[in-house]
């Protein structure tokens, strides 16, 4: 059954360009509320009320001033759908026209599709669900909450200097929401272990990166494989019973915002390169194959500090036995594989998907299946 709620009112809508065809304009379409996961909210106390975030750096970014902050949380991904201008009614539209890489039209639907899906919610104002002894000691047990606090910490870090660095204004604006919604992820974490007393070890300091591109494309690209498995490993963890359901739903938010920052960044790298020159679009090549050797070569190096009292960087995988559904190896590339299908077939097919870790797995899958 297709859901047609709108989004919050005052929210923008992404308008086609003239080259893709028409005048119509497309506007993400959310499930009905009854099909939301339904997060507990409290009212906020006075050290957590919109002035004091502010003075802590993690105030609502401006495109978002004046709208109604609703919290919003989508159980179900949310499917694009086509209408027509100044018509409530959806209309019949034959399959949307390719969009070239590297366009104006093509950054305009990338940065308008990270703009427009914002979600609102504030992780202050979150009522935590209070967990039966098992599920608290499952949930503290993990090897995952050092790292996961410090990877959104330095991912924040990573591309609000890249944002600085960004002269185009929409650009600019997509890439300060995305450092903007990694720092809520880490005030999320935060929160968690802070309302089931789990400890952490003293947070480092974040230096700022000397190269913010190169910080940038370490951020996005390490998100493509973090994310691939978080997605299957979620899924996993809430078919088992690892998280209750409660959690599982407080949880979504952040889940769909990874979604989205995946599909940006990989449609932001495929615009970048091809608005450069020859011989700066293949430096860029070049550095975009280091990045990928040396995240690789950091979860291989690392992967085996898992289970001896340390934590690495590849704190989604490391979580694989823990949460699993007593899944095998193939079990849990198709289940990633699925989910991932499943949460980049909401947006809209003009844009380019992640691919190198899904085809990838497509690959071991089939070894492990001869």
């Amino acid at each position: 059954m297709r859901h047609r709620t709108r989004v919050a009112e005052g929210q923008k809508k992404v308008k086609r360009s003239a080259d893709t065809g028409g005048t119509q304009r497309q506007e993400v379409l959310l499930p009905p509320p009854e099909d939301r996961p339904h997060i507990r909210y409290r009212e906020p106390r006075d050290h957590e009320t919109s002035s004091a975030r502010e003075r802590e750096g993690l105030a609502f970014p401006a495109f978002v001033a004046g709208r109604a902050l609703n919290p919003v949380s989508v159980a179900k991904p949310y499917a694009p759908e086509v209408r027509s201008s100044g018509r409530d009614s959806p209309v019949s539209q034959p399959r949307p026209s390719r969009i070239a890489a590297g366009s104006d039209a093509h950054k305009t639907l990338f940065c308008r599709t990270l703009l427009d899906t914002f979600n609102p919610y504030k992780p202050a104002v979150v009522d935590w669900p209070k967990l039966e002894r098992d599920a608290r000691e499952r949930l503290v047990s993990l090897p995952i909450w050092d790292i996961a606090v410090q990877t959104e910490g330095r991912a924040r870090l990573n591309a609000a200097s890249y944002a600085a660095t960004v002269a185009d204004p929409l650009l600019r604006e997509a890439i300060a929401l995305n450092a903007f919604e990694e720092g809520r992820h880490k005030e999320v974490l935060a929160n968690l272990v802070k309302a089931y007393g789990i400890a952490l070890a003293p947070e480092p300091a974040y230096p700022s990166p000397r190269d913010p591109e190169w910080a940038f494309m370490l951020t996005g690209y390490s998100e493509c494989i973090d994310s691939f498995f978080a997605f299957g490993l979620f899924e996993s963890a809430k078919r088992s019973g690892f998280f209750p359901p409660e959690l599982v739903d407080t949880f979504e938010p952040v889940m769909q915002e990874e979604a989205r920052h995946i599909l940006f960044f990989v449609n932001w790298a495929a615009w970048h390169r091809r608005t450069m020159p020859l011989l700066r679009r293949l430096w860029f090549q070049l550095r975009v194959l280091a990045a990928w050797i040396v995240l690789l070569w950091e979860r291989l190096c690392l992967a085996s500090d898992v289970g001896h009292g340390a934590q690495d960087h590849n704190f989604t995988m490391s979580g694989a036995k823990s949460v699993g559904d007593n899944l095998r190896a193939s079990q849990v590339l198709d289940l990633c594989l699925a989910e991932h299908q499943r949460r980049m077939s909401a947006y809209d097919a003009r844009l380019l998907r992640p691919t190198a870790v899904p085809t990838l797995a497509r690959w071991v899958r089939r070894l492990l299946r001869a």
